[in-house]
């Protein structure tokens, strides 16, 4: 494999409108895609899910290597994928993200070092399923942190230290990481991931933090670290939205906090939904949330009619304009997913619905807002 991280990043088109028979992509001129029209502003990026790096397909392929700058892995890089017993790593799927950001000419986020959810249950416990200590805890922590890091250090734009600690109200959530080490876990998991790699970019993300309560637990957790000596260079937000909220208002406030806080915001996780939201499940991204499935939550099975098509293009108009007004300030816009079947909102709240979440269509065809996009910088 080359050393990809050692060549500049391509300019102008990215490379590839083809791939070999593995589904790896073949070097020729792509044309403009949706990251080069935006180079000038922030990076583009997506999530890249486990399956499609197991089984590449080519439109898929085509889709990454042609529209996106910056990849993230949606679930091979977490410690349950990847670090799923006490003596066992497993880099394959991860290794693969690499080899195709190193064929495309794209950059790396690491996600995510720290979350509570899918954490296996050993990872807090002692050989006899006790929890463990606070010291015990923290050498663990430190161990996956170093290792993560080190297999790939110098080759990540910036990882993902920390995935949603915060309540909606702005707290502290309730975690093993909490009750085991105490407050100041996310303090010990940012020091333990600068010791490995003083170069990279460090993260904290999270949902909902267009909301004014959860945003200010942000910005505390931002002055906490940098107090301590490990300042993240920015804050994630993930970005799960809809055709019906938030207001615009709301996520411009957040990023103005944030920018006010001293640090640079990503948007890491975007995808806007067209479907109804269950009244028993609050908006957000709480992946234990779930709802019964109703035909009344599932309204397009059959397709998008035009006038969701509109108010879809209309939605990510708002946001990317809102993006470019604080482009400064906004290092990177990643779209959770590559096209509307590969994407988890089809199954978030609710499973086995419709939804059309994306730019890209169930035929990795680019929809209406794709181009919608592209000309607010032409």
């Amino acid at each position: 494999m080359n050393k990809w991280w050692l060549v500049p990043l391509l300019s102008g088109a990215l490379l590839t409108s083809g791939c070999n028979d593995n589904g790896s992509p073949v070097n020729e001129l792509a044309k403009e895609g949706l990251a080069d029209k935006y180079q000038s502003h922030f990076l583009v990026g997506t999530a890249i899910s486990s399956w499609q790096l197991a089984s590449p397909k080519k439109d898929y392929v085509n889709i990454v290597c042609n529209e996106f700058n910056v990849y993230t892995a949606e679930n091979a890089m977490k410690w349950q994928r990847i670090h799923p017993e006490p003596d066992q790593y497993k880099f394959d799927l991860a290794d693969k993200m690499f080899e195709l950001a190193g064929q495309c000419g794209a950059q790396i986020i690491g996600h995510t070092l720290v979350w509570h959810s899918q954490t296996p249950d050993w990872v807090f416990e002692d050989e006899q399923g006790n929890p463990l200590t606070r010291e015990a805890l923290l050498a663990r922590l430190k161990d996956h942190i170093t290792t993560v890091m080190t297999r790939y250090k110098g080759k990540v734009k910036g990882w993902d230290v920390v995935n949603e600690a915060l309540n909606e109200d702005g707290s502290m959530r309730d975690t093993p990481w909490l009750r085991i080490i105490g407050d100041d876990y996310l303090i010990k998991a940012f020091q333990f991931a600068r010791e490995v790699d003083p170069d990279t970019e460090l993260y904290y993300n999270d949902y909902n933090l267009n909301k004014a309560e959860k945003v200010a637990g942000a910005v505390r957790l931002v002055k906490q670290l940098e107090a301590a000596g490990v300042k993240p260079d920015a804050v994630g937000m993930q970005a799960h939205y809809s055709v019906f909220y938030p207001e615009i208002e709301e996520v411009e406030q957040s990023i103005q906090a944030l920018i006010a806080a001293g640090v640079n915001v990503a948007i890491t996780e975007l995808d806007v939904t067209v479907l109804p939201q269950p009244s028993s499940v609050e908006a957000g991204a709480d992946i234990a949330s779930s709802a019964e499935y109703e035909e009344r939550l599932n309204p397009y099975t059959d397709g998008l009619p035009e006038a969701q098509q509109q108010k879809l293009s209309q939605t990510y108009e708002a946001l990317f304009s809102l993006f470019l007004k604080y482009d400064a300030h906004v290092d990177r816009v990643t779209l959770w997913g590559v096209d509307d079947g590969s994407s988890w909102r089809n199954n978030f709240p609710v499973q086995g619905r419709t939804d059309y979440a994306l730019l890209f269509d169930r035929n990795s065809q680019p929809k209406p807002v794709y181009h919608a996009l592209k000309r607010l910088v032409e």
